[in-house]
């Protein structure tokens, strides 16, 4: 029997989103959006003003904003987690969805997407949100990544 697969994301423009569809679709998997309580405006996420959401999370790192709901990881074996790279890492959104979940026996993938930076699209700086968690280094999407593409990444993945 496979594995089972869940492609988690978190998209506040739709850029992540489209390529979590079809990373889905690739891997045969289900999908998810982490979906935070109060949504993210354009404003919101403009990192050229040093008092939106975004930019004002960014500067402390211990907050938390709060999900909409909680998505049930319990019957998969692999997550990929997906989120846009703001200031080279995930949005503090991504942590409290994988601070709310039980990681144990359970494998974690990310992927990210961003016009220009590689870094911080492994996933490494999030793994003490999930220590229980198996890690497997993710890497950065183009936002047109194509379905075959996806299809050979996970496919040479160690599931």
């Amino acid at each position: 029997m496979g594995k089972r697969i869940l492609v988690t994301y978190f998209s506040a423009t739709g850029t992540t989103r489209a390529v979590a569809e079809r990373l889905a679709k690739a891997a045969g998997a289900d999908i998810e959006e982490i979906v935070p309580a109060e949504p993210y405006t354009a404003a919101d996420v403009d990192w050229r003003d040093p008092n939106s959401r975004s930019s004002v999370e960014h500067q402390h790192r211990e907050m938390r904003p709060e999900l909409a709901h909680s998505i049930d990881i319990t019957p998969y074996d692999v997550v990929f987690v997906g989120y846009p790279l703001w200031w080279e890492t995930a949005p503090r959104m991504v942590r409290t969805f994988l601070e709310s979940e039980n990681w144990a026996d359970k494998t974690i993938v990310t992927f990210a997407t961003s016009g220009s930076s590689i870094r911080g699209a492994d996933g490494v700086q999030l793994h003490d949100s999930a220590p229980a968690a198996h890690w497997i280094a993710g890497r950065r999407l183009a936002a047109n990544v194509k379905e075959t593409e996806l299809a050979k990444w996970v496919a040479g993945l160690d599931l």
